[in-house]
C-alpha cells in the first residue's frame, strides 16, 4: 500500500486527489491522509506565482512532517489578474522521492461583486459566501461550482489538474 499525504484537511481537496490517483493508478492500493500543512503564503494568494509557491510549500512541508510516505500533494487555490479581470485558479504540486509533478487548473473570471470584496482583503471563499448567501462554500462546491451550477464542481476542478500533475508519474521515462 502506498501512502499519499495531502497538505490539507479540506474534504474537497482530499477527495479530488483521491479520485485522480485512483483513476491514474487503478491497480494500486493507496492510503490517503489529509494533514495540516502550511502554505507560507497569504490566506488568499493574489498571483499565479504566489499560488504556485503555496502549493509547493504545502507539498514540501507535508514531506518534511511525514517523510515515510510515497507521495506528498499540495493544492493551493488563488487568483490572478488578466487586464482588469480577476481570475480564479489553483496549482497542484505532487512530490515523490524521485519525481515532481505540477499542473494548474483552468481559469475563470470572477464576478465584479466578488472581485471588489477580494480586493478589500476578503478571502475568495468568504466573498462567495457573502455574495451567494452560503456558508463554508470552499469546503463544498466553491466559486467554480456556484458559478457553473455544478457543471464543474470544486472537486472535479481540482481532480483534472491533479491528473495532469500525475503525468510524470504515469510516464516517468519522459521526465527523467
Amino acid at each position: 500500500m502506498k501512502k499519499v499525504i495531502i497538505g490539507s484537511k479540506n474534504p474537497i481537496k482530499v477527495a479530488s486527489v483521491t479520485h485522480a490517483f485512483h483513476k491514474a493508478f487503478p491497480n494500486e492500493i493507496f492510503d490517503f491522509i489529509g494533514v495540516i500543512s502550511q502554505s507560507k503564503v497569504s490566506d488568499q494568494p493574489m498571483s499565479d506565482e504566489e499560488t504556485y509557491l503555496g502549493a509547493t510549500n504545502r507539498a514540501s512541508n507535508a514531506r518534511s512532517n511525514h517523510p515515510k510516505a510515497d507521495f506528498w500533494v499540495g493544492v493551493e487555490g488563488g487568483i490572478s489578474y488578466h487586464k482588469e479581470d480577476m481570475e480564479a485558479m489553483a496549482w497542484i504540486v505532487i512530490l515523490s522521492k524521485s519525481q515532481t509533478g505540477k499542473a494548474r487548473t483552468g481559469t475563470f473570471v470572477l464576478p465584479k461583486e466578488i472581485q471588489l470584496l477580494v480586493e478589500q482583503g476578503i478571502e475568495l471563499g468568504v466573498a462567495d459566501d457573502i455574495v451567494f448567501k452560503r456558508n463554508n462554500s470552499k469546503q463544498q462546491n466553491g466559486a467554480v461550482g456556484i458559478l457553473t451550477n455544478d457543471l464543474i464542481t470544486r472537486s472535479t476542478y481540482y481532480e483534472h489538474a491533479t491528473t495532469l500533475a500525475l503525468i510524470p508519474f504515469l510516464k516517468p521515462e519522459l521526465y527523467t
